[in-house]
């Protein structure tokens, strides 16, 4: 199963280089939403409501999920947490457009199994999104990675950094582990590698920039955002660049055309499968662009 197009079930949401929150309860932002250059978008019911407008939000959101037309940008909705959160999910899952659920402070593969359950109860073939958002959940992150129709994980670090008192540097090592443990568990259960998590400060897009690049680096491939603004940063960031689409497409027709498992590129260097696979996923992150040789 590829990890390019979904988890243990369901079809899930595409590979997405930029993730744009959108609050579930701003009709006049959910109309723009699909426009603002995002390869997802994330419909909140959680953190962007206010306790007393849930019910409102959620019926907004299943409306507008009804009229979605586009194909071309991913719509998931994170749902809250408990029965709360099943509710939500109830609502939204008739709806075609829906690719996935985020579910919202995902404790164990129980929280997923639940979703699932109402998901295959209306005949959905969303997948879901795990966020995880404390301690427990990110030693249990292999658990939960392995649960019916997970599609990647994701961390929230807000809550994460309360739960574990953490205070960010500038570089954010403080938690380089939690990352870092993320991708690998990611890549062990053969799901999507993970986006990473929000910057709170759009107005700083150099800082954004180098943070990304930074997170890039560790094994991520897109990253949540929570203003239009930082769309187009992030989007940059995780696209590869020409040189690296056309190293990589000429290492998989070097391959092909060796007829064996081991070839020779034009610069003398080795080439086997595993370089291969690095090949395909450098073009699997580019939109429109389709990896020769399978996955």
């Amino acid at each position: 199963m590829s990890a390019e197009t979904t988890g243990s079930a369901g079809t899930g949401p595409r590979l997405a280089r930029s993730a744009l929150y959108v609050p579930g309860d701003a009709p006049e932002k959910l109309v723009k939403a699909l426009g603002r250059g995002a390869d997802e978008v994330i419909v909140d019911l959680e953190d962007a409501v206010a306790p007393h407008r849930k019910d409102l939000a959620r019926k907004i959101v299943a409306e507008w999920l009804g009229e979605v037309k586009r194909t071309d940008v991913a719509v998931t909705v994170r749902v809250n947490s408990g029965e709360l959160g099943l509710v939500d999910v109830a609502a939204i899952a008739g709806a075609p457009a829906l690719a996935g659920v985020v579910l919202a402070k995902a404790e164990s593969a129980a929280d997923v199994l639940a979703v699932d359950r109402v998901l295959a109860a209306s005949g959905s073939t969303a997948g879901v999104v795990p966020l995880l958002e404390s301690a427990g959940s990110i030693l249990r992150a292999a658990e939960i990675a392995a649960a019916p129709r997970v599609h990647r994980l994701q961390v929230g670090e807000a809550d994460l950094r309360a739960d574990l008192g953490v205070t960010l540097g500038p570089d954010e090592r403080e938690l380089l582990h939690v990352r870092s443990q993320v991708v690998l568990v990611s890549a062990a259960a053969r799901i999507a590698p993970p986006i990473a998590p929000v910057s709170t400060d759009f107005r700083d897009l150099d800082a954004l920039r180098a943070s990304t690049e930074a997170l890039a680096r560790l094994g991520f491939v897109g990253r949540a955002c929570i203003h239009p603004a930082q769309v187009a940063v992030i989007n940059e960031v995780f696209t590869p660049s020409e040189e690296a689409l056309a190293e990589a497409e000429d290492v998989l027709a070097a391959l092909a055309a060796a007829g064996s498992g081991v070839a020779v590129d034009a610069r003398g260097r080795m080439i086997d499968e595993a370089v291969a696979r690095h090949a395909r996923a450098v073009l699997a992150r580019a939109p429109g662009r389709a990896a020769p040789g399978g996955s």
